[in-house]
């Protein structure tokens, strides 16, 4: 069973950045794409990056393409989303997601597809 943890959160003003991570364990495939997405009160969950763990391909959303950066550190499981000029339109609660298919199949829409989804991180920005 896949478990994913996330941390890293936290409320900053707007143009600050934060590092968020997502702790991974319970693989039982040698390969995932593993998703953050990020729900806003009132609003669809979205994707906003991904990557696929045996090629380290990336994957982001049009509108966060120039801000974020997703990496990974296979030594130690973790995932993480770098996340740069934060805007207040960023508030939203983080969540990462595994799913042993590729990224290609599964990244889209809401992830609806990914099996396994952590609790999230609350991310604030304020003006």
């Amino acid at each position: 069973q896949v478990q994913l943890v996330e941390s890293g959160g936290g409320s900053v003003q707007a143009g600050g950045s934060l590092r968020l991570s997502c702790a991974a364990s319970g693989y039982t495939y040698r390969t995932y794409c593993i998703g953050w997405f990020r729900q806003a009160p009132g609003k669809e969950r979205e994707g906003v990056a991904a990557i696929y763990t045996a090629t380290f391909s990336t994957y982001y959303a049009g509108s966060v393409k120039d801000r974020f950066t997703i990496s990974q550190d296979n030594a130690k499981n973790t995932l993480y989303l770098q996340i740069n000029s934060l805007i207040p339109e960023g508030t939203a609660m983080y969540y990462c997601a595994a799913d042993p298919s590729t990224c290609r199949t599964v990244f889209n829409g809401r992830g609806e597809s990914f099996g396994y989804w952590g609790q999230g991180t609350q991310v604030t920005v304020s003006s």
